[in-house]
């Protein structure tokens, strides 16, 4: 009988190998919103730093918008999708519970059998993604994985609210995760604050629903008010937006600086800030109190895309990279928090 069970090799470090991206194909202005809410252009604009939003046609799913993502993501880092140890979709927004979008996902670009699962994190999820990717490649359990943040927000928001709806948008940003002889994904800081479950969260659950459809069924005269109170119903996104600020503003800088501490480096060796992009007056503020230095490129993508929650940081690289091929090989600071309240942050070597 073995005394020890066989482990697999394990890897000295993970890094980035590709990326991809998948822009909503609808843009929508501050213009256009304010037909739904009593606000203005210039109000968003100095309140969020939004011009506009990307959001997807309704016959584009969140699988094809994760999709063309990951196929751009594999195509960077030269592989297949069949050279795939695992699949990770961060969303909150694949319209079932059941299965998961990530395995739909395996299946489209030939990852099968690879195991696939989805990560619930909101805005946090693609840090949580990248967190779970790196584990799994240095510890041997997959040589390559896909992590793909992928949302399609404007399922689940009312337009005529005005605490969330106006901020978000569609999109999908995906990375490739391999092995690497250094280490170029830091240690992950990552948690969560469930005392404050419901400052971000949806309006209802789906057994309110499932009570209106009974109610329905059981007074079928009363079906065209129980038809009204059923669209009211419908599950949308609303938030306690001051509270948020203020977690986001006070709270996530400290988590930022951990994760630069975790990974030895200070503000002035990094070449690129990318956070969440939730809104411009908050990445700002937390520019000032990292005190990054000028030469640090940040992440603002939220200006012509809006905040994509689980996509929103994937994206924001996507462009930074685009616009500045130089910071390639540069070190980044990576941060999402949202709706848990959850949070998630590392410090990684660009692609």
């Amino acid at each position: 009988m073995p005394t020890e069970l066989k482990l697999a090799p394990t890897n000295a470090g993970s890094r980035f190998l590709g990326l991809g991206a998948y822009r909503g194909d609808v843009v929508v202005t501050n213009d256009d919103v304010c037909q739904w809410i009593d606000s203005s252009d210039e109000w968003i604009r100095q309140r969020t730093g939004i011009v506009t939003r990307r959001r997807a046609s309704a016959d584009v799913s969140l699988l094809d918008m994760a999709e063309t993502a990951g196929r751009e993501a594999l195509e960077a880092a030269g592989i297949e999708g069949a050279q795939l140890g695992a699949v990770i979709v961060s969303t909150v927004t694949f319209p079932y519970a059941t299965p998961s979008a990530a395995a739909a996902l395996a299946d489209r670009l030939g990852a099968t059998p690879a195991p696939a699962f989805d990560i619930s994190a909101a805005c946090a999820g693609y840090c949580y993604g990248v967190a779970q990717a790196d584990a799994l490649v240095r510890s041997g359990a997959a040589d390559y994985v896909l992590v793909v943040g992928a949302e399609k927000l404007s399922d689940v928001i009312d337009n005529h609210e005005r605490t969330i709806s106006f901020l978000l948008g569609d999109g999908a940003g995906a990375v490739v995760i391999g092995p690497s002889e250094t280490a170029g994904i830091a240690p992950s800081i990552w948690g969560s604050d469930g005392s404050k479950w419901s400052t971000i969260g949806m309006t209802h659950s789906m057994l309110d629903l499932r009570e209106i459809a009974l109610a329905a069924e059981a007074d079928p005269e009363g079906s065209a008010l129980v038809a009204e109170t059923e669209a009211k119903l419908w599950p949308t996104l609303r938030q306690d937006g001051q509270t948020v600020f203020r977690w986001a503003v006070w709270e996530m800088a400290k988590v930022a600086q951990q994760a630069m501490d975790a990974a030895g480096v200070g503000p002035e060796d990094l070449a690129a800030f990318i956070p969440h992009q939730a809104n411009m007056r908050i990445i700002d503020e937390m520019v000032k109190q990292l005190k990054l230095p000028e030469s640090v490129a940040v992440g603002r993508d939220i200006a012509d895309m809006g905040n994509t929650s689980a996509a929103s940081i994937p994206l924001a690289m996507h462009r930074l990279l685009q616009e500045n091929p130089g910071l390639s090989g540069g070190l980044a600071l990576e941060i999402g928090f949202g709706a848990g309240l959850v949070f998630g942050a590392q410090v990684v070597v660009l692609p």
